[in-house]
């Protein structure tokens, strides 16, 4: 089984963020323990870091032996359509992950034009949601 997970902009500069909504960990030290926790499941993860629409846009359209995507679109998923529309296209499970809750930020974060196109929305639990959008999915395969 193989499960990608992918990441939008801004998320590369966790742990130099506002640690109140991002919490203290760097991305890679995020990385490290989602691998950690991995290596005891029958799972292989693919991570993915971009800061540019397009790259992720591409990332998602080039899938095709995978099962499944846990995607965390950053400030994407406000407003990308496109990115909307590729996830559309993937057949497989996907769920939409966020570290910090967005329902209880500013009102221009509270929708994401993501959700439409995944099987669900985990925001507010941290590095956490990524462990709880990859189990989705290996349940669902």
């Amino acid at each position: 089984m193989i499960i990608h997970v992918v990441n939008g902009p801004n998320l590369n500069m966790l742990g130099k963020r506002d640690p109140t909504i991002y919490g203290s960990f760097s991305y890679d030290q995020i990385i490290d323990r989602i691998k950690k926790w991995a290596e005891t499941k029958d799972v292989i993860l693919d991570f993915f870091q971009s800061n540019h629409e397009g790259e992720i846009i591409d990332y998602i359209q080039n899938l095709s032996e995978t099962d499944g995507i846990v995607i965390n679109p950053g400030a994407f998923a406000h407003y990308s359509y496109a990115i909307h529309d590729a996830l559309e296209t993937f057949k497989g499970p996907k769920v939409e992950v966020h570290i910090s809750n967005i329902f209880k930020r500013e009102e221009f974060r509270s929708k994401s034009v993501i959700s439409r196109a995944c099987d669900g929305i985990i925001s507010g639990l941290g590095w956490y949601g990524y462990i709880l959008g990859i189990e989705y999915v290996m349940e669902k395969k």
